[in-house]
């Protein structure tokens, strides 16, 4: 699949056997990026990477990067592994007025007008409109009319950018019904999918109201429908598909051709569930807190190797870092967990909402993991100890070890896992 015919998803699901999808990776952390990078090309596969509106923007997201900084980031590390340009897509994630919400509509929407006129000018073919989040005095949530107005002045923004700097028409990505980035806040029972008659609806009225704005054209590359199709995860729980439950949902898509349904929040399904989606038309699965969950894990099972190998090292001095680092800073996690103090400590580092992503770029951070991976570079750690702390990758006792390589293959384990769900792997 190439940027060219990624519009092309909805005749790929009408017609494939087994149904093809992809994975829209969703992360700014380096070690994931090259971990996906080099997933693709061992794969022999495109590769989609997407930033979000909070990540990166005009003004700098918390990454501190604008959009070409992070199309930069990403070539680079694609021209390190070997991988082309013509096998990278890179999607912009929640694109609207979010970040700025706080502010009057008028305002917000000329912020969101200049984020997404700078993600297209940077390259990025694949936009998802997202108005969906009300402004200040206005509802958490607008209905189908007013996000569709908003969304379709981003589009024309987007298009007028693209001709403007002579980059490709992009793609478009729409829906109201649109799950809050990085997963909800509280322990989940039970998910409710999307009514059909609804995702209709957000159909037609983006179709009527995209046509007055003169905007037919663009309305022809919405290639998907952002959807909830019964998934999401909390801070200690995650809601599994259920296709019976998305059925009536599903078969949407016979009656709009144009389309597929993008699904988020689906971190942690495991390849089964994440099969069942895109059999069913959710061709565009999105990840983003898993990858760095697994990247945390593998960072932290590395800590205590090396305090227990190590002489001298210290007492996980890792966790130490990430725990003071968020104490000191705690905006990016005190809304979301709640509970005890020792309750919020445990959701700090182990949450599957994995809050602690914000603060890998930290100074503190970087040096922690750099002092760990020094440590470790080269060492020859016993199987006992892998055991103990790394069971499943038993393979590396008795080699020099590298540690920066070791935490890459537990991201691309899960990368490999939405590999096989949205090719039709055997191993399922």
């Amino acid at each position: 699949m190439t940027a060219s015919s990624l519009g092309a998803l909805a005749g790929n699901f009408r017609q494939e056997r087994p149904k093809q999808g992809i994975a829209a990776i969703c992360s700014a952390h380096p070690l994931v990026l090259r971990a996906a990078i080099a997933h693709a090309v061992r794969a022999g596969t495109t590769v989609l990477i997407e930033a979000t509106c909070n990540q990166v923007n005009h003004l700098g997201g918390y990454t501190g990067m604008l959009p070409a900084d992070f199309a930069a980031l990403v070539h680079a590390i694609a021209a390190e592994e070997g991988l082309p340009r013509a096998r990278i897509l890179l999607g912009g994630d929640h694109l609207g007025p979010n970040p700025w919400r706080k502010q009057d509509a008028e305002s917000a929407m000329r912020e969101a007008e200049a984020m997404v006129t700078a993600y297209v000018a940077a390259g990025f073919t694949k936009i998802h409109l997202d108005a969906s989040m009300g402004c200040a005095g206005e509802p958490d949530g607008l209905d189908d009319e007013t996000t569709a107005h908003r969304a379709a002045r981003l589009a024309a923004a987007a298009e007028a950018a693209a001709l403007e700097h002579g980059v490709t028409l992009p793609v478009y990505i729409i829906g109201t019904e649109v799950p809050p980035p990085g997963g909800a806040d509280h322990a989940l029972s039970a998910i409710e999918p999307t009514g059909a008659n609804a995702a209709k609806t957000t159909i037609d009225i983006h179709r009527r109201v995209f046509e007055v704005a003169g905007l037919s054209d663009a309305f022809a590359r919405v290639i998907a429908l952002v959807v909830q199709p019964g998934v999401e995860f909390g801070n200690e729980n995650v809601i599994v598909y259920d296709r019976a439950k998305a059925a009536s949902l599903s078969e949407v898509l016979a009656q709009a051709p144009q389309f597929v349904f993008e699904a988020h929040s689906t971190d942690y399904q495991g390849r089964p569930p994440l099969r069942q989606l895109v059999e069913d038309g959710f061709s565009i699965l999105k990840v983003g807190p898993e990858l760095t969950f697994a990247l945390r894990e593998a960072l932290y099972a590395l800590d205590l190797i090396a305090t227990d190998l190590i002489e001298g090292y210290g007492d996980r001095p890792l966790y130490h870092a990430m725990e003071a680092v968020m104490l000191s800073e705690p905006g990016d996690w005190n809304r979301h967990y709640g509970g005890t103090p020792a309750q919020k400590r445990l959701q700090r580092h182990y949450s599957y909402s994995d809050r602690i992503r914000y603060y890998w770029a930290k100074p503190a951070a970087q040096a922690a993991v750099e002092q760990l991976f020094k440590a470790l570079a080269g060492q020859v750690v016993p199987v006992t100890l892998l055991r103990q702390h790394m069971p499943q990758r038993l393979d590396l006792a008795g080699q020099a070890f590298d540690p920066a390589s070791v935490a890459q293959a537990a991201v691309e384990r899960v990368v490999e896992d939405y590999h096989a769900a949205c090719h039709g792997g055997d191993d399922i």
